[in-house]
């Protein structure tokens, strides 16, 4: 059984059409939590492409041709703007929480993130 890969930009257009629907795209600190999500997800993105063309170690030469070995600096990188996205979903899932209807009932596109 093979898996389908999950197109992030098509998903976010999903969930952008379901806050549309909801409302929730006029409430402001929602859009610029997810503008902020979905940017550090192509950052994420591009950072995975470098290490992966490039490998996980480069190489330093030195003077007199000594080489030594490292690890590659996007990883770092990727690392600090994982933890960066973790934190702004966070915040992004704390604020769609709120949409909920005054009666207890989840938004649709808080069902939607919650993969029902």
């Amino acid at each position: 059984m093979s898996k389908k890969k999950i197109d992030l930009s098509d998903r976010a257009k999903e969930i952008m059409e379901l806050a549309e629907k909801g409302g929730s795209h006029r409430h402001f600190f929602f859009m610029t939590t997810f503008e902020r999500y979905t940017t550090q997800l192509n950052i994420l993105t591009e950072l995975k492409r470098e290490m992966m063309e490039d490998g996980y170690t480069v190489t330093k030469e030195y003077v007199k041709g000594r080489k030594n070995i490292y690890t590659h600096p996007a990883i770092q990188e990727y690392n600090n703007t994982a933890r960066s996205a973790n934190g702004t979903v966070t915040t992004l899932m704390r604020i769609i929480k709120e949409f909920e209807d005054e009666d207890g009932e989840s938004s649709e596109l808080l069902e939607f993130l919650k993969g029902r």
